[in-house]
């Protein structure tokens, strides 16, 4: 039985558990060069950030700002606020572009971070294995001492930069360049006090507006089962991208949201049976990729949304937008024929075989 989606009905969660991933995470031989030019003080450095994040009592303001397709910037300011032991409180501000809202993160939460939350022991690997990381200088952010790290690519360009506090360990700033040295993504404090927050942080006091991440996690074992049955499950993505984390909205009608990065860029993939529901999109871009209708917004995030052989796919990405295109073409668009029919059958059958990689 096909269901209609509409998006306001569940991505609210999904989208606190890709916010979380992206804006606080946020080459065969290549890659192997990359992890071997590493230095092994940025990459402690990197590591360090995310137990500084976990350990230390701050409250600031943050600033998320994207550029599209037509170099438009859009950016969203964030009020954020941490207590060890409790977890992260984040406020987002209603723009033009987006309504604002609430989210909580429990310390222990198990949810994967990234980027300004620190680099878990994955995400810190995916990034050594596309990038070589290094330290390159001195900087300041909100008048605090800061140790630049770079991701850098196999030409030398810088492909992403970060800002690590000197006292305190903590991430204060993270650049996303593309193959032009440009900005397309920036997380930066401009305000940040290392101190005991003045806000009460109990969940359980916490209003109605505060989305949780989805706790479902899926392991290696239930992503078979899922390509077994027909689920377009993929285990990477073009551009280094692999699948790093996986879980599920428990419903009437489940949502899968599968998370892809190299390190940097972070792709959150949401497929759930059914059709599309054009009243749920109909402020967005209407385009082709490939000859195929996909529906796209940019906000701070870059998205996408299409309808293809009874699944709804919606996209959310930091990544730059030549990525996102990337990932929409790889993903199914309508039917193949028989070769395409023999091809998802073939996926069933080596669902069980190296699910996550």
């Amino acid at each position: 039985m096909n269901h209609r989606v509409s998006h306001r009905a569940w991505l609210a969660g999904g989208i606190a558990t890709a916010l979380l991933m992206l804006w606080f995470v946020s080459t065969g031989d290549t890659a192997s060069g990359a992890r071997l030019r590493s230095d092994p003080e940025a990459l402690r450095l990197l590591r360090g950030a995310e137990g500084a994040a976990r350990d230390t009592s701050y409250e600031g303001v943050q600033y998320i700002t994207s550029w599209s397709r037509s170099g438009m910037s859009t950016t969203s300011l964030v009020n954020v606020a941490h207590m060890p032991g409790q977890g992260t409180r984040m406020r987002v501000e209603s723009t033009t572009a987006e309504q604002g809202g609430q989210m909580f993160e429990a310390d222990d939460s198990q949810q994967g971070r990234g980027g300004l939350t620190g680099y878990t022991p994955r995400m810190l690997d995916l990034l050594a294995r596309n990038y070589a990381v290094v330290r390159a200088g001195e900087g300041q952010v909100c008048g605090r001492l800061t140790t630049i790290i770079e991701a850098r690519r196999a030409d030398g360009t810088a492909a992403g930069r970060f800002h690590i506090d000197r006292a305190t360990g903590l991430m204060l700033r993270r650049e996303l360049l593309d193959g032009q040295g440009r900005a397309v993504n920036l997380t930066f404090f401009t305000e940040i006090r290392p101190s005991p927050p003045r806000t009460t942080f109990m969940l359980a006091s916490a209003p109605q507006t505060v989305e949780t991440p989805w706790t479902h996690q899926l392991a290696g074992a239930d992503l078979g089962a899922l390509r077994y049955r027909g689920w377009p499950v993929k285990s990477a993505l073009p551009g280094d991208l692999s699948l790093y984390d996986a879980r599920q909205l428990d419903s009437r009608a489940p949502v899968v949201h599968l998370s892809y990065s190299d390190g940097l860029s972070v792709v959150s993939v949401f497929v759930q049976r059914g059709t599309l529901d054009p009243a749920s999109v109909g402020h967005w871009h209407k385009t082709t990729r490939g000859g195929r209708t996909v529906y796209l917004r940019d906000t701070v995030q870059q998205r996408a949304v299409w309808a293809s052989r009874g699944y709804v796919y919606t996209i959310v990405a930091d990544a730059p937008p030549p990525v996102v295109d990337r990932a929409v073409a790889a993903l199914p668009h309508g039917d193949t024929g028989f070769w395409g029919r023999l091809g998802r059958g073939l996926d069933r059958l080596t669902s069980w075989a190296n699910p996550f990689d």
